[in-house]
């Protein structure tokens, strides 16, 4: 298991959904604490609710956004930013189409508690490990501030 492995575990066992997990991991790695950025991501569990879209696939598109995207006038997107969402969004299709049947929290989890608790803590993970490798690729370091909190130009 490796360090985030273990991360994941706790917070789910703390309650915490699957975008909370992976905004809270991202977090983390920039050894910051911002507990609204966590507390939104709750409104994407189960789907937003109805089953729709795994809240790891939006949730990740909203990690890469957190470190890519652009939050004030002064602020630019990374350069790369739609290959980013492109490359995340197009691996979890991919991935989970072929091992869950579709994307949606549906498909995945059945709304089933027992399906959920198996396949959840390995989705978020693969998700983080693709999310991590998707930044790196296109030189963002995920234990640096974003170049828009630094104030810098990406």
């Amino acid at each position: 298991m490796t360090d985030a492995t273990f991360r994941i575990a706790e917070l789910l066992i703390e309650g915490h959904t699957c975008g909370n997990v992976l905004m809270q991991l991202a977090l983390d790695a920039q050894g910051r604490e911002a507990p609204d950025l966590v507390r939104a991501m709750s409104g994407l569990a189960n789907g937003m609710g109805q089953g729709f879209n795994c809240g790891a696939l939006s949730a990740g598109c909203c990690v890469i956004g957190y470190y890519a995207g652009r939050g004030t006038d002064a602020e630019s997107l990374h350069p790369a930013f739609g290959a980013m969402l492109d490359d995340f969004s197009g691996w979890f299709n991919t991935a989970m189409t072929g091992d869950y049947g579709g994307i949606d929290c549906a498909a995945i989890m059945r709304f089933d508690e027992g399906l959920k608790q198996r396949r959840c803590p390995v989705l978020i993970a693969a998700s983080w490990e693709k999310i991590r490798e998707t930044l790196e690729a296109h030189g963002v370091d995920i234990a640096a501030e974003a170049p828009a909190m630094a104030g810098d130009e990406p």
